[in-house]
């Protein structure tokens, strides 16, 4: 294993689509998934400890908990295999208690899972089309029943156990609710569903026999032993205003204390419904959780209501509202609280309820705080902070502070702190954010958006941008270590820009792929690029070329990273290997072993290395990179990872993926070789603030600061105003009070004395009594005495009987200790016999055992070998045995035709009846099959004539486009063929070109003769394919009716021995199979189609021949006019040689003059300037003539190589099947001529 550790030490996220993915382990712990952890989370203490999934898992499924809060049950994909882990939660480091990864029962995977009360067992719910609910002991991996839910292939939402009973089990799903008990080794139904089936989304247990079920139309229905007791539907009322109404209606305890529907008094739900019957939506209950007053409800997006028992009846009333707050950050504000409630748990105390949304959101709430907001809406908070809810995209970190910025496609900008592991800055915008860098300084981030590339400040409390680029879907962004530069990508395009004038400076072009990630070197000279091209470039920055680049087609790299040396480049691609590149070569490939590498980072000392896999999962190793499997891997993301990056001080590493999470990871050296760095500055404090911003909270310091002034002075005043009332109200509530003390004075006296009268007469009566009581106590001690005598007397008695039932049970029980230990002797001999035989019979079972599992090993072998040969055999032999009992099917059919004759005349009438229908059923199919295959036909036709209509189409625009390129061709041909025989000094003869031009029209007409003749052929070859399909088609019906024959003539043949019953058999198979009338109809039918189908060719034909004629009265009129315009042309042409001819006449004559006149230049000295002139004229005018000719000669040859590609273009689409230009110009070749010394050199 590798010396380089990584341990996971914060996690950003949550993963909302695991079922039941919220509980509480305490009243301040509570775990969750997110990526492919288990995450416990302290509320109060801020830390995380984590439960990492199980090796090469693909994801969680669900969750449960059990109710002593000791196991936790993990649903996951192993391999494309369902696995269920039970983690022991007593312990740290977590560990594995049972993993039930056997079964012997068919199952894609677990949907939702429960423990019983006890926590001994454990319910499991299998996807469809199974369905299995499957009961599970499962300490010991045991299966006490199993039973299928479902049979619709309905989905099954949750299952659960009663909370007080391990035998009562419910299941709800898509139109599932039922209510089973573990009785006898199974699970039986003891409920039945009555009414239509609803969509029942969740259930919970209010006590031990009832359950509160919602469902997908906002109906709460309680049921108590299986019996609906109470209904009730959560209405949703569209906002008029802000304000949005939740109301309550339609409840009702029993069917019996409310009016039925047709009942003269209306109810209140039926006159609610009636007037707000436009205005009300129900929403979808998808939690619901219970608690000691009632219970909770998820009531549509951003609602949960809560629900109380009312005393002294079976139904429940809404208490209380609570509401998931609206974002300000968000870009759309009214729509932030509308996130579905798919879970919630309240706490043990039941102080605090927690939820989780359908956007990866956690909210929880006091219950207190519930109680103190009267008549308005609660609402949660944020129980960590935002979380992002789709892929993460972009990630970036810093080197002055510990942020970390992430942008999604849920269209926010983030910015965490890896130091608190608190989200410092938030934002939403209208578009995704596709990539982001953050500035070494901290305070500037650049994004790239799918409009356009933005650069923006990281404000105090915002996030605002400065500058914008017009750079569209940016993928990928990064700024250079120093800060002065960065780099933005766009398709395969790197543009470079400057911080400081924030101006292009260079555009990088030379992928041919997108780019996939772009990386700088440690001095920032040089920029390294990879894309899906499986190019890896190193572009030189001063330059702006490459400087370095390796190709591999056959790979689409991922990920690209540098050496802290510069010297060597890390490339991870779709290969499935981590190469090693330098000087344009790969120097190694380190293989992935059966995953994909999508991400890579090495640290700043150049020790650790980093892969992120398309498994999620992180790979740590040392570099060098050793040259066995030596690495550590950890189980991080639920889908591959995107991101992966090192913090400057190498204590971190940041990880992002598609499942939306952030991980954070404390990575570090076991050598310990000089991995640690010491920050020789801390972290830097400051932040950017707005000179705008500052001003405002001057003035609203200011403004604060008068009004608490002024709010003194008035309280000082009302202060004073109140002392002068109070003092007032005392002295009038001194005089009423002394008053009020007189009177009671007075009342006191008299009372005292009716006191006195009173106490003298309860002291009379009190003696009467006493006396009464003394001579009745003296009666009763007199009889008492009598009766204890007696009984005394009595219990002598018992006592006596007892003493001798004493003495002879003790008898009894020493003969049967005696009994006792003889037996137990006899039995402890006869066991430790039986004992020693069964330890020899077990000795003798394992050598067997051994024995066995050598021959298993040599015979597995040679059943592998075989077992090709032998799965051929049993198919054939089930083949084999399929046709026999095809054969004894029938031989059966016939028997329960012969048995059916032997009826009652009643059953006989039944048949023929019965008989008759089948006919008339046989009658329909055929008059069905015919309907379908003539529908069949008119579809066909009509899609064959929309077809050659399009083709007819394309072809005219064809032959317009190239009719054009031939006219333009054709110019600059004619044009540049006289230009080279006019430099060439001769003109070819004219009875050439004119055999040459009746050569290419009888070719011309030979190809349009040839063209159409094809077209014909293929019109043909496709009316006889059709007439093939429809022969085969005929061929297979007759074939079938053959076989229907048969079999019914094999049903005939059983009646041998009776002739009048075979004769009844033969005129039943002549009145079925031959109908004269019905073949007369079938062969009217026929003739209409035939005289239909031949209407239809003709029509189509006679089109066809009216566009050919259109198209060759075309290609004459454009042939006339090609002849016209070369006329023109070979007439300008002329002109244009007669004047080159008058030219070269009077260029010799210049000559001749010229050579009369050297003989004078001797004598005459003093007129040599005047002859040089003439003489520098004639030195340069055969030299432009020779540049004449060798950029004529070019320019024909470039003339050349354009027509013979155009040429080899048209025969290239003349191969094409389909397409058959019908009239087309071909150009002649061109002529060389021996005087063309220019042309033939080239």
């Amino acid at each position: 294993m590798s010396t380089v550790v990584a341990q996971s030490h914060h996690v950003f996220g949550l993963q909302s689509q695991v079922a039941n993915n919220i509980f509480f382990f305490d009243e301040q712990i509570i775990i969750f998934p997110s990526g492919n952890h288990c995450v416990r989370y302290n509320m109060d203490q801020k830390w995380q400890k984590f439960i990492p999934g199980s090796d090469k898992s693909q994801g969680m499924l669900a969750l449960a908990i059990s109710p002593n809060r000791r196991y936790l049950a993990v649903s996951e994909m192993v391999q494309e295999k369902p696995v269920i882990t039970i983690y022991e939660l007593s312990f740290y480091p977590f560990r594995k208690r049972k993993v039930l990864n056997n079964f012997d029962f068919p199952v894609q995977k677990f949907t939702s899972m429960a423990f019983s009360p006890d926590s001994k067992y454990l319910l499991t719910q299998t996807s469809p089309p199974e369905s299995n609910l499957v009961y599970w002991l499962w300490e010991k991996q045991k299966i006490m029943a199993i039973v299928r839910t479902d049979t619709q292939n309905n989905a099954v939402y949750q299952v659960s156990f009663s909370p007080q009973d391990n035998t009562q089990v419910c299941v709800t799903g898509n139109g599932i609710f039922k209510l089973l008990r573990f009785t006898e080794g199974t699970l039986k139904q003891t409920n039945f569903q009555r009414g239509e089936p609803q969509n029942y989304l969740a259930h919970t247990w209010v006590s031990d026999d009832r359950i509160v079920i919602g469902t997908d139309t906002g109906k709460l229905l309680l049921f108590e032993s299986g019996d609906q007791r109470w209904e009730t539907s959560i209405v949703v009322s569209e906002p008029t205003s802000e304000m949005r109404n939740l109301n309550v209606i339609q409840e009702s305890e029993s069917l019996i204390e409310f009016p039925s529907m047709s009942s003269p008094i209306p109810s209140y739900e039926q006159v609610m419904m009636a007037s707000s019957h436009t205005r009300l939506t129900r929403p979808q209950v998808f939690a619901v959780a219970a608690y000691s007053k009632g219970f909770a409800c998820s009531a549509g997006p951003g609602r949960v209501l809560l629900f109380e028992k009312v005393e002294e009846k079976d139904f429940y009333h809404e208490s209380k509202e609570i509401r998931i707050p609206v974002d300000p950050q968000s870009n759309d504000p009214s729509q932030s609280d509308k996130q579905d409630i798919l879970c919630m748990c309240f706490s043990p105390s039941e102080e605090t309820l927690i939820i989780t949304t359908s956007k990866n959101q956690l909210y929880s709430i006091t219950m207190s705080l519930t109680e103190i907001s009267k008549g308005e809406p609660a609402h949660f908070e944020y129980l960590l902070y935002p979380l992002h809810s789709a892929s993460i995209t972009g990630l970036a970190t810093c080197i002055r502070k510990p942020f970390i910025a992430t942008c999604s496609l849920d269209r926010s900008i983030r910015i965490w702190n890896y130091e608190s592991n608190i989200l410092e800055l938030y934002k939403e915008y209208q578009e995704e954010a596709y990539a982001i860098g953050l500035h070494p300084s901290g305070h500037f981030i650049v994004v790239g958006f799918a409009d356009k590339l933005r650069l923006m400040n990281l404000l105090i409390d915002d996030i605002r941008p400065f500058k914008e680029y017009s750079v569209r879907g940016c993928r990928e962004c990064a700024f250079s270590n120093g800060g002065h530069l960065f780099a933005a990508v766009n398709g395969n395009v790197i543009h470079v820009f400057t911080t400081t004038s924030l101006e292009n400076i260079s555009n990088l072009k030379g992928h041919t792929g997108k780019i996939r990630s772009v990386v700088w070197n440690a001095d920032d000279s040089k920029l390294i690029s990879c894309g899906t091209d499986g190019a890896v470039y190193e572009w030189n920055l001063s330059t702006g070329k490459r400087e370095t680049e390796c190709v591999l087609k056959s790979c689409s790299y991922n990920c690209v990273t540098i050496s802290p040396d510069s010297k060597i480049i890390f490339a991870v691609g779709s290969d499935g290997t981590l190469k090693e590149i330098a000087d344009s070569s790969v120097l190694r490939e380190t293989p992935a072993f059966d995953v994909v590498y999508t991400a890579v980072a090495i640290s700043h000392s150049g020790r650790m290395m980093f892969v992120g896999t398309s498994m999620g999962t992180i790979r740590a190793m040392k570099y060098p990179l050793p040259l066995q499997k030596e690495f550590n891997e950890y189980q991080a993301h639920a889908s591959p990872v995107t991101k992966m990056l090192l913090t400057f001080d190498d204590q971190y590493l940041l990880t992002a993926a598609g499942d939306g999470c952030l991980f954070t990871w404390k990575v570090f050296d076991k050598d310990g070789r000089g991995i640690k760095r010491e920050r020789e500055v801390g972290f830097a404090e400051e932040v950017l603030v707005t000179k705008i911003d500052l001003e405002e909270k001057a003035q609203v310091t200011l403004e604060l600061k008068t009004r608490v002034e002024e709010l003194k002075m008035e309280n000082e005043y009302q202060l004073r105003l109140k002392d002068m009332n109070y003092s007032e109200k005392i002295k009038d509530l001194t005089e009423k009070f002394m008053q009020e003390m007189e009177s009671l004075k007075t009342k006191n006296q008299i009372l005292k004395t009716e006191k006195e009268k009173q106490d003298i007469y309860h002291r009379e009566c009190m003696d009467d009594l006493l006396e009464k009581q003394s001579r009745e106590l003296q009666d009763m001690e007199c009889c008492n005495n009598q009766k204890l005598l007696l009984e005394y007397e009595k219990y002598q008695e018992l006592q006596l009987k007892s003493q001798r039932m004493q003495e002879e049970y003790e008898k009894q029980l020493r003969d049967n200790d005696e009994t006792k230990s003889q037996a137990l002797e006899e039995l402890t001999e006869f066991y430790e016999a039986k004992l020693q035989e069964k330890t020899t019979l077990l000795e003798e079972a394992q050598e067997d055992v051994r024995q066995q599992l050598r021959e298993f090993e040599e015979t597995k072998k040679q059943i592998e070998e075989d077992e090709d040969r032998e799965i051929q055999d049993i198919k054939t032999k089930y083949e084999k045995k399929l046709r026999d009992e095809k054969e004894s099917n029938l031989r059966l059919k016939g028997e329960t035709g012969i048995m059916r004759k032997k009826f009652s005349s009643l059953q006989k009438e039944i048949e023929e009846r019965a008989s008759d229908i089948e006919v008339l059923k046989g009658e329909q199919v055929k008059l069905q099959g015919v309907i379908k295959s003539l529908e069949k036909d008119i579809l066909s036709f009509k899609r064959e004539i929309q077809e050659r209509d399009e083709t007819i189409q394309d072809k005219e625009k064809r032959i317009y486009d190239l009719k054009k390129k031939n006219q333009e061709l054709e110019k600059f041909k004619f044009v540049l063929d006289y230009k080279i025989k006019e430099l060439k000094k001769q003109i070819e003869p004219r009875e050439k070109e004119i055999k040459m031009e009746a050569e290419l029209e009888r070719f011309h007409k030979q190809n349009t003769q040839l063209e159409l003749h094809i077209t014909e052929l293929w019109q043909k070859l496709r009316t006889t394919d059709r007439e093939m399909r429809r022969e085969r088609q005929k061929e297979r019906d007759l074939e079938a009716l053959v076989s229907r024959f048969k079999t019914d003539l094999h049903n005939c043949v059983a009646h041998i021995q009776e002739p009048p019953q075979l004769k009844e058999k033969v005129r039943g198979l002549f009145e079925k199979y031959v109908q004269r009338e019905d073949m007369v109809d079938i062969a009217g039918l026929n003739t209409d189609l035939q005289q239909e189908y031949a209407r239809q060719r003709e029509h189509l034909e006679r089109n066809l021949s009216t566009l050919k004629k259109k198209v060759v009265k075309e290609g004459e009129l454009h042939r006339t006019d090609y002849v016209r315009i070369m006329q023109e042309n070979v007439s300008l042409i002329k002109e244009i040689n007669e004047l080159r001819r008058e030219l070269k006449i009077t260029r010799s004559q210049v000559y001749d003059l010229e050579a009369t006149l050297k003989p004078t230049k001797k004598t005459r000295p003093q007129e040599v300037p005047e002859t040089v002139p003439s003489k520098d004229t004639l030195s340069i005018a055969p030299t432009r003539r020779l540049n004449e000719q060798e950029e004529t000669g070019r320019i024909i040859e470039m003339q050349r190589l354009e027509i013979r590609r155009l040429r080899d273009q048209i025969q290239e689409q003349e191969q094409v099947p389909g397409f058959h230009p019908i009239a087309g110009i071909r150009l002649p070749a061109l002529p060389v001529t021996e005087e063309d010394p220019v042309a033939q050199a080239k």
